[in-house]
């Protein structure tokens, strides 16, 4: 057997080492929601979305705006549903093939302000953001894919965000792009940018390097402008997340099983509304909520409890064998600190132990989701590095347990410059690029891992910005949508 190099594995390992649900618990919780859908519904405010949901024979209210899903609906819509999807990256390099318990790490979030890398300092993001934000996720290794993670505030035409959010993420990382949108012309205008640079919208669908997140509303809410760009995108053909927020105690139960069940029925009506549009369209399931702060009722972004819902929700889609968008790594530290370091790093490690398709939110995230850090961002990376090195587990086999190696060596012998060790020593461990494992007598005032962070940061703003765009399809979609700002 020929071991790894040093270079990090390829996306989408397996894990199924942290389960907080039972076998009985998943199929309770299973049966539980299709019971809501059946007998209390979605209200669901998108005249195509319900017209879709009548189609497939689901109870509709149109004056109260109320669809009640037939169990059997539902189950079809879970069968027909895809247990394969693929995130294209535009090289092929980073393909995120989505199913049972593969592994892949994204940012997200949407921020609305970042830590300024010059100032340190709060404000609010900016388009270029959004295009600084995409050159340091095509340089970072261990995250496989960007989801667009900051809001372009400089952008005041609701119309030109989507367009400009896809055009500059797209311009700066050849990995899959996906993102929240806005208006239904916005999302509109994002395909067909997409299908410009696919060379058509068969070729689109063939190999998605773009997929799009709409939003259930907690709690069993489906509003007009997500109704109908879900429709939308299912009628393409193209990858949509129908992710679901409960929160403990506000928009769901306060138990965690309560919450993990709300999220459960919630996200199911998204995929049958997927579904019901276009029998086969890719739906992808979605996670994202957590606990309450019950002083001040906001939600909690770095609380491991969060990471023990989606880690359960997790079990359920596994169960159902639908994709599953999770959330992880989250915190409301305020400050690239302690705080934040501890609980980005246990929810990261419980969510991807749990076997959770695409992680989101997973690196630069902060303050409650609201904050992105740029040496976070860096400083993340390491630490699914080493969630990474935990989901490969321990190869065991005669080669790796060197039980004959030990015989001929015999005892008080050392194994440094066995060819052995030579073969195994790149592969095997986890090496870190910030971390500091010198003696203290070496180590200078910039060699922590907040100083290394802080000059990785530099030397990824310092390149020179390289679009992964041809320059003639570039220059052509320039021309096509004038609305999109130049940096």
């Amino acid at each position: 057997m020929t071991p790894e190099s040093d270079a990090p594995s390829p996306a989408g390992l397996p894990a199924s080492l942290y389960a907080p649900l039972t076998g009985s618990d998943v199929s309770a919780i299973v049966d539980e929601a299709l019971r809501i859908l059946d007998q209390s519904g979605l209200r669901v405010y998108s005249a195509t979305a319900r017209t879709a949901f009548r189609r497939a024979g689901a109870e509709v209210d149109d004056a109260a705006c109320l669809c009640r899903l037939p169990r059997s609906l539902v189950e079809d819509a879970i069968a027909s549903n895809p247990s394969r999807i693929t995130l294209a990256s535009r090289d092929g390099q980073t393909d995120c093939v989505l199913e049972k318990n593969r592994v892949h790490f994204g940012t997200g979030g949407t921020a609305i302000y970042v830590l300024d890398p010059d100032t340190g300092e709060r404000r609010p993001s900016v388009t270029a953001d959004v295009a600084l934000n995409a050159r340091f996720v095509e340089a970072l290794e261990h995250i496989h894919l960007f989801t667009i993670n900051v809001f372009p505030n400089d952008i005041t035409d609701r119309e030109q965000i989507d367009v400009n959010r896809f055009f500059h993420a797209l311009d700066n990382t050849a990995k899959h792009v996906m993102g929240g949108i806005y208006t239904l012309d916005g999302c509109r205008n994002v395909v067909r940018m997409a299908e410009t640079i696919a060379g058509g919208a068969d070729a689109l669908r063939e190999n998605p390097f773009v997929s799009f997140i709409t939003l259930i509303i907690s709690p069993f809410k489906v509003d007009d402008h997500y109704g109908e760009m879900t429709c939308y995108l299912a009628e393409k053909g193209l990858p949509v997340v129908v992710p679901t927020e409960p929160i403990c105690g506000t928009t769901a139960p306060i138990t965690l099983a309560g919450n993990v069940l709300a999220h459960v029925a919630e996200t199911l009506g998204g995929i049958a509304l997927v579904q019901s549009v276009r029998r086969g369209a890719p739906g992808i399931c979605g996670s994202v909520g957590s606990i309450t702060n019950l002083r001040t009722m906001d939600h909690v972004g770095g609380a491991v409890e969060r990471a023990m819902i989606n880690a359960a929700v997790a079990q359920v889609a596994q169960h159902l064998e639908i994709p599953l968008y999770s959330t992880g790594g989250t915190t409301d530290a305020k400050s690239v600190d302690i705080q934040a370091a501890y609980e980005s790093a246990m929810s990261s490690l419980l969510v991807a132990m749990s076997g959770a398709n695409y992680i989101h939110d997973i690196a630069g995230l902060m303050e409650t989701d609201l904050t992105v850090a740029y040496d976070k961002l860096v400083m993340d990376n390491e630490i699914l590095g080493m969630c990474r090195r935990v989901l490969k587990g321990i190869e065991v086999n005669p080669d790796t347990l060197a039980a004959d190696l030990m015989i001929d060596k015999g005892p008080g012998a050392d194994y440094l410059a066995e060819e052995h060790t030579i073969r195994f020593m790149r592969g095997e461990f986890f090496m870190p690029g910030l971390a500091n494992r010198d003696k203290r007598e070496s180590v200078g005032p910039e060699d922590t891992a907040a100083g290394r962070a802080a000059r990785r940061v530099r030397e990824l703003r310092g390149a020179a910005p390289e679009s992964r765009l041809a320059p003639d399809l570039r220059a052509d979609i320039l021309k096509t949508f004038p609305e999109i700002r130049q940096l």
